[in-house]
């Protein structure tokens, strides 16, 4: 079993509550969308994971997070049995991210649209959860006012 921590991190862009995502470079779903995420080193705290993978992935570097929960479903990895802590995190501004490490790509992505686009693993489920972090739900994720708190 693995240890994994993903972050959700959200912010208005024109108006509208988007969420970072990176496009996965490898497979297991090679091409999705994904939240910035990967193992924790072998001494290393799933919340200090979730801030170094985000930095790695996006170039965007956080220091105050919010853990969501523990997801342990265990078909949620194809690869094997991996438990993922979620984060999440909230800007008043999105900064440009920049793709790195195994991300091919990093964008923010309204989450409106995450409803019916693919998403990686169980990476839906973990946006929602965090959306509840801050008081939101997927119906009431529109306006830059909602994604400000």
């Amino acid at each position: 079993m693995s240890l994994v921590a993903d972050l959700a991190v959200f912010a208005p862009v024109d108006d509208e509550l988007c969420v970072l995502l990176v496009k996965r470079k490898y497979r297991p779903y090679k091409g999705w969308w994904a939240l910035p995420g990967g193992e924790a080193e072998a001494n290393e705290r799933s919340r200090d994971a979730a801030v170094r993978e985000l930095k790695e992935e996006t170039g965007v570097h956080l220091t105050e997070v919010r853990r969501v929960d523990a997801f342990d479903e265990p078909e949620r990895d194809p690869r094997g049995r991996f438990v993922s802590i979620a984060y999440t995190a909230r800007l008043n501004d999105a900064p440009k991210p920049t793709a790195g490490d195994d991300a091919a790509e990093a964008r923010w992505r309204p989450v409106s649209s995450l409803l019916h686009d693919d998403v990686a693993f169980d990476h839906r489920q973990i946006i929602g959860a965090a959306l509840q972090v801050w008081g939101l739900d997927w119906e009431h994720v529109g306006t830059s006012t909602s994604a400000r708190k």
